[in-house]
């Protein structure tokens, strides 16, 4: 490519919140490059010439793993929109819940009476669409794992 290697535009596709998969095609590929390029998250680097199933097999495992990334990428903005219909006090409540505070020592914390905390538990359990506990820590865990992702 004139101007830019494909290294240069990998670079600029692969910014904060934009997902391509990329397979690298060369007449000129080197170790180095190729190892650079695969770091940064290359689904393959071909060099010429190759087997046309080896570009096939590439296409199907780069759009294997687009698909994958924004099944996540949904996932993550459908719990993400779940927190935001939270009220203040119930985000408040939610983060406090999550480090495993019982009602009691929430209710301290937040200078409420228990039973305000437990209203205001049972609706952001309901709007975050969790039974128990332990689901909400696994979606909580999962949103910040995602974010840090990007």
């Amino acid at each position: 490519m004139p101007g830019q290697s494909g290294l240069d535009l990998q670079q600029s596709l692969t910014r904060p919140g934009y997902s391509l998969p990329i397979v690298f095609i060369t007449g000129h590929g080197d170790i180095p490059a190729s190892v650079r390029a695969m770091k940064k998250g290359a689904v393959d680097f071909l060099t010429k010439p190759f087997d046309d199933q080896a570009l096939l097999d590439a296409i199907a495992v780069a759009l294997s793993r687009d698909q994958a990334a924004r099944a996540r990428q949904a996932e993550s903005a459908e719990i993400r929109g779940r927190v935001e219909k939270l009220t203040p006090r119930e985000r408040d409540v939610m983060n406090l819940v999550i480090t495993g505070m019982l009602n009691k020592q929430i209710a301290a914390e937040l200078c409420i009476e228990p039973g305000t905390v437990k209203v205001h538990r049972g609706r952001m359990m309901t709007k975050m669409g969790v039974q128990s506990v332990a689901e909400l820590v696994s979606l909580n865990s999962e949103l910040g794992t995602r974010n840090s992702e990007r």
